[in-house]
């Protein structure tokens, strides 16, 4: 690897060459026509190549400089990384390999070498060889001697000189890299290559738990899986394998919860609810700033506001351990908090407050709630988790309380409380223009309505231009506000459609913010999106687990099980929730599907038409009863439906993405794409999912589907 200067861009650029052997093994021609498939690569994990040729049959490629350090570079100098760390680079590298496999390049060589740590974000090194290396002529470079690879981190294929190899290999390889990352060495180690390989053949997959026993039991299970020597016994790919990493961190047996039970209301006037709940979501938000603790989300705790089940009951229907129980008596400007926090098991209080300030006072006393119950779970926090959780969003009284009542009708749902949570935070902005919550609850109400959840109130494109103006304000005025980042991540995929921007926003606001069952459901509609599967259910669970009763994250579950073909997994979620929710239509909706991809068409069509009936005039429910219809052979019915969408299209906005459901289901492709493609220029409806919608599989091998395909940069 050489340091040079690219003269006509007046850059630095690092110069890969390759070792003679290698030179002689590829030739040229091979090597320059395969490199050009992997110079296509694009993924903000992945290190681009800038160039590549030969010079008197010295084969060489050319890359970015990074002024940073390798990851080998980094483990020579900190032999065990902190554990979040190392799971943080293993997902970045993993994001890039699994894009690279899919456009068929599997990498051969993963390893610390070849991975870049640049501002906090991976890179992986070295694509240029991996297409280049063909099975003959990695068959022929191994006869030499020469192993395509690096024995500590080559799969037990790769190390046989098996010809074919694929997504399989580099999982085993990532795998060697994260128990290095934790452990401090490889897996497998020896004096000689040989040596190494043997015991990856015949020894037994280590734990790296024997290493280092602070490593969460499900990392070292995944671990295990990941590192099997035969390769059908591993994670199918690198999705599967992060998925499984996400997925099996969610409750190590480490992990102190609590659930913050809605805040009673002594006020004289019944007035004050909206304070009192404002209270509870409050001390949440702030709980949720420390990734050690599990904080139950808002929708679940607020079915407890009557207190009609014992505090052991609602411990465990939860499942936490601790319940922080409190009241708040307001009066004029003086506002009085008791707050205690409770065994679930025993009753026994754990930590008890009584707070009699001034109303200007709320946030220290909501930080201090934070930071006391912390203390009483023996919580470690870091020093930025407590600069959050100590920082006064607003030194107006009044913003927060029209701040507050704006966020209770918003949780509403409806267009009218919608409409009225954006008047509200206007005036909260009003009062204090620097309040950067009410920026980010007002640019996540206009993307609540651009997707769709105001009824056609107004056109998708009119209300992300509003989120995107709002959110910018927010994050201008507050950088470290997970909320802003997360609705800013919602707008970069469903609007701008720029996927990897997206990513990198809700990696930051989970940062900032890991106990937001909101950001992970949200991550999760991205990854669906992306036909990334396993990732997606594991983002849906880790929602879950945070908001066990909310019925979002169980609807979320069984429509991301459905795209991902898993449909009996998706009856049996969509029953659970309708056993919890009986009149919910999303959740009759994903059952009605699951039904009809089954063959079951009269349970099916029973079920969509349930979905119908509940969503008030929903024209999603409706144009996919349509559909429905249409499959089931009663065409006249589905047009009947069609007609009705038509009709309410002269009154208000009906997404073109709905209406293409039925002509999908109809079989009129030309019309159906035709409303797909408005969709795309109105950003309207799903069209950011419509790539693995099973309601739309008809399509897929249509010209017309495949262009809008590249329009949304999902080839």
């Amino acid at each position: 690897m050489y340091l040079a200067q690219d003269l006509r861009h007046r850059r630095q650029v690092a110069v890969k060459v390759l070792k003679p052997e290698v030179c002689q093994a590829l030739g040229p021609r091979r090597f320059l026509r395969e490199i050009e498939i992997a110079a296509q690569l694009n993924h903000p994990h992945i290190l681009p190549l800038f160039d590549s040729g030969d010079a008197d049959g010295i084969l060489y490629y050319v890359m970015p400089f990074i002024r940073g350090e390798s990851l080998r570079e980094k483990l020579a100098r900190e032999t065990q990384l902190p554990i979040d760390e190392a799971l943080g680079i293993t997902k970045q590298v993993a994001a890039a390999l699994d894009h690279a496999h899919h456009q068929g390049v599997v990498h051969r060589d993963v390893k610390p070498g070849n991975i870049l740590l640049q501002e906090g974000q991976a890179l992986v090194a070295d694509f240029g060889i991996a297409l280049a290396v063909t099975p003959a002529c990695a068959e022929r470079l191994t006869g030499t001697g020469f192993f395509v690879g690096t024995p500590a981190y080559m799969s037990p294929e790769q190390a046989m000189g098996e010809s074919a190899v694929d997504a399989r290999t580099d999982v085993y390889a990532l795998a060697c890299v994260l128990y290095e990352m934790l452990a401090g060495e490889p897996p497998h180690t020896g004096p000689t290559a040989q040596i190494i390989i043997a015991k990856r053949l015949v020894g037994p997959v280590p734990s790296v738990r024997r290493v280092r026993t602070a490593v969460p039991v499900g990392v070292d299970e995944a671990l295990m899986k990941a590192l099997a020597t035969v390769p059908a016994d591993r994670f199918p790919g690198l999705g599967a394998f992060a998925g499984a990493l996400e997925a099996r961190i969610v409750a190590p047996a480490t992990e102190r919860s609590v659930a913050v039970l809605p805040f009673l209301n002594l006020s004289a006037d019944p007035e004050n609810d909206y304070f009192a709940d404002g209270i509870t979501e409050d001390v949440i938000a702030q709980l949720s700033k420390i990734r050690a603790l599990r904080v139950i989300s808002r929708t679940s705790v607020m079915r407890f506001r009557k207190r009609e089940e014992g505090l052991r009951e609602i411990g465990r229907t939860l499942g936490v351990e601790t319940l922080l129980d409190g009241s708040v008596r307001r009066a004029g400007d003086r506002v009085r908090i008791v707050a205690q926090l409770i065994d679930a098991e025993t009753d026994r209080p754990l930590w008890v407050e009584t707070y009699d300030r001034q109303l200007k006072d709320i946030f220290a006393i909501q930080s201090d709630v934070a930071l006391s119950i912390a203390g009483a779970l023996r919580t470690e926090l870091t020093h930025d988790e407590r600069a959050r959780i100590g920082k006064e969003p607003t030194s107006s009284p009044e913003a927060y309380q029209l701040y507050l009542k704006g966020r209770r009708c918003f949780h509403r749902y409806t267009e009218e409380g919608i409409r009225k949570a954006l008047d509200y935070y206007g005036e909260a902005i009003e009062e204090d223009p620097h309040y950067a919550l009410a920026h980010a609850g007002a640019a996540l109400a206009y993307v609540v309505l651009g997707m769709g959840f105001g009824a056609g109130a107004v056109k998708p494109a009119e209300a992300y231009a509003e989120a995107k103006a709002a959110v910018q304000r927010a994050l201008t005025i507050d950088d470290t506000l997970g909320e802003a980042h997360s609705v800013l991540a919602v707008v970069r995929f469903v609007a701008d459609l720029e996927w990897a921007d997206a990513e990198r926003e809700f990696h930051r606001a989970l940062e900032l913010n890991p106990g937001s069952a909101d950001s992970y459901a949200s991550f999760g509609l991205l990854l669906s999106s992306l036909e990334r599967y396993d990732e997606a259910i594991a983002m849906r669970h880790r929602a879950k687990h945070l908001d066990p009763l909310g019925p979002l994250p169980s609807s979320d579950l069984a429509t991301t099980l459905l795209r991902a073909g898993r449909i009996d997994e998706a009856r049996r979620e969509s029953q659970r929730l309708l056993d919890i929710e009986p009149d919910h239509p999303l959740a009759h909706s994903t059952l009605g599907w699951s039904f009809m991809l089954g063959g079951r068409h009269d349970e099916g069509l029973a079920e969509l038409d349930r979905a119908a009936a509940l969503s008030s005039g929903n024209t999603m429910f409706l144009a996919q009863l349509g559909q429905a219809y249409a499959l089931a052979g009663r065409k006249k019915d589905a047009k009947r439906m069609l007609r009705r969408l038509e009709e309410l299209a002269r009154n208000r906005y009906v997404p073109p993405y709905h209406l293409a459901y039925i002509f999908t289901g109809l079989d009129e492709k030309e019309r159906a794409m035709d409303c797909l493609e408005q969709a795309f220029e109105e950003r309207a409806g799903g069209i950011y999912g419509v790539k693995g919608s099973f309601l739309f599989a008809s399509l897929r091998t249509h010209p017309r589907f495949q262009a809008l395909m590249a329009r949304l940069r999902l080839e």
